[in-house]
């Protein structure tokens, strides 16, 4: 009996010790509106890579997406007319494909006709790092490299309020 008593005391002290362990490791904070926006690197498909932080200056939609997402698909026109209507304004919109492969994200582009720089995030490591789990999800990057807003799921990205919201993040701030 004692040496029944001293294993099970001893798995309880090993539960207990692998409990402490796996509950040390906490889940990110969320991403708040106002902070840093999390840096982001990646490739671009057809060659070169893109840093967020070159882009600083900029107001950036940095939009989450996949090929097989029909919502995603939905939204991309809408994205296209946003991206060509505010371009030139210190606008620029990245389209981050979470797609394992190069050739359906080229041919989903070419049908839909999309000019703006799709990145590609085949293993995830950017959406989780900016906690984009579901498709489509898109930050708001102010032109201080801070997260201005957070969009989970579809819009209608040509709609006046999200041009306003994007040139108010771009009008000069009074002193």
């Amino acid at each position: 009996m004692p040496r029944a008593s001293s294993l099970a005391i001893a798995a309880a002290v090993a539960a207990v010790a692998l409990l402490a362990v796996l509950g040390s490791e906490r889940a990110p904070a969320p991403l708040e509106e106002g902070e840093p926006a999390p840096a982001l690197e990646l490739p671009r498909l057809g060659g070169g890579s893109l840093r967020l932080a070159d882009l600083r200056g900029r107001a950036v939609l940095v939009n989450f997406w996949a090929t097989w997402c029909k919502p995603c698909e939905d939204e991309m026109p809408a994205m296209q007319r946003l991206y060509d209507a505010l371009r030139g304004d210190g606008f620029e919109l990245l389209a981050v494909s979470v797609d394992v492969g190069d050739d359906e994200v080229a041919a989903f582009r070419e049908r839909l006709g999309l000019g703006f720089p799709i990145l590609r995030d085949p293993d995830r490591r950017e959406a989780t790092r900016w906690q984009s789990l579901r498709f489509p999800e898109s930050w708001l990057v102010d032109p201080e490299g801070r997260i201005a807003a957070r969009f989970i799921g579809p819009r209608d990205w040509d709609a006046p309020e999200y041009a306003d919201r994007i040139r108010a993040l771009l009008a000069p701030r009074a002193p």
